[in-house]
């Protein structure tokens, strides 16, 4: 039977062909829990204990994938986020850290909000955790992929919460759905096409282009879109929050300013990038 140590230096010696040792050794330790059932600290309190049920073929296969750069979060089918567990796989974006302050921010200030939209939800990380840290509201996610409202509802009911699915592209009249909201959220796709080639290709390669990529030339299309639409959804005084791409700060604050909206105030994540904007219907 082979022990802890043996599967994780599999697992570390074929995530190697893709990421730096440290990152490799990582992937190799949460791929084992994942395999085994195993907790972290027994991994490395008792590497050298014999694995009695273990699935080979299964080894095999993480194997093969963490290979072939394919994200960790897809080779596992899960991830956690705002201490959820979350279903994900080809067609939603894994959810980051980053995005985890703006549930928070949205948390934080907006307590007792009743009405809440989420666009573009994919695996429904922000919805679902919204509707988990804020009970008394109505949440709702709407996204143009079919396979992300599947996601996004599976997610929901394995968390315990209640969200409305709807299908909607954010770049139509997605606003004439929804009425006297109190908070719209958004995290849309904000990558550059001129970074396609620079991205480390398990995001590249497997993540879905829908949800990653716009135009050099056309940064905002999705938040001019987003902010024009909930001038009408969102109640007086109702809340407008982004995730952003670092380099459009200015150009969104512009943007935003132009059209009314105030109580602008931009953010930083924990890598200190501009990350966050929010603002308010007038």
């Amino acid at each position: 039977m082979p022990t802890y140590a043996e599967i994780i230096n599999r697992m570390k010696c074929a995530a190697t062909a893709n990421y730096d040792e440290r990152e490799a050794r990582s992937l190799a330790l949460w791929a084992v829990e994942a395999l085994t059932g195993a907790d972290r600290v027994q991994l490395l309190v008792d590497p050298h204990r014999e694995v009695e049920h273990v699935d080979m073929e299964e080894v095999e296969r993480v194997e093969r994938e963490l290979s072939e750069a394919r994200p960790i979060q897809y080779i596992i089918g899960t991830t956690e986020f705002c201490g959820l567990q979350f279903a994900v796989g080809e067609g939603v974006l894994v959810p980051r850290p980053e995005t985890e302050e703006l549930v928070r921010w949205v948390v934080d200030e907006c307590p007792t909000a009743r009405r809440i939209l989420d666009i573009g939800t994919g695996s429904g990380a922000i919805a679902v955790s919204l509707a988990k840290l804020l009970p008394q509201a109505e949440v709702a996610a709407m996204d143009i992929s079919e396979v992300a409202l599947d996601y996004a509802s599976r997610n929901a009911a394995a968390n315990g919460v209640k969200v409305r699915v709807v299908q909607g592209d954010a770049l139509s009249d997605w606003a004439s759905a929804f009425e006297e909201l109190d908070v719209v959220v958004s995290n849309p796709p904000y990558v550059p096409e001129s970074d396609r080639a620079t991205m480390h290709r398990n995001v590249r390669d497997y993540e879905p282009e829908l949800a990653l990529f716009v135009p050099d030339d056309d940064l905002l299309r999705f938040y001019r879109s987003i902010a024009d639409g909930a001038t009408r959804a969102l109640r007086t005084g109702g809340a407008l929050y982004f995730e952003i791409y670092e380099g459009a700060a200015e150009q969104m604050i512009e943007m935003l300013t132009e059209r009314g909206w105030t109580d602008i105030e931009l953010r930083r994540d924990f890598n200190d990038k501009n990350r966050m904007i929010r603002c308010r219907k007038r």
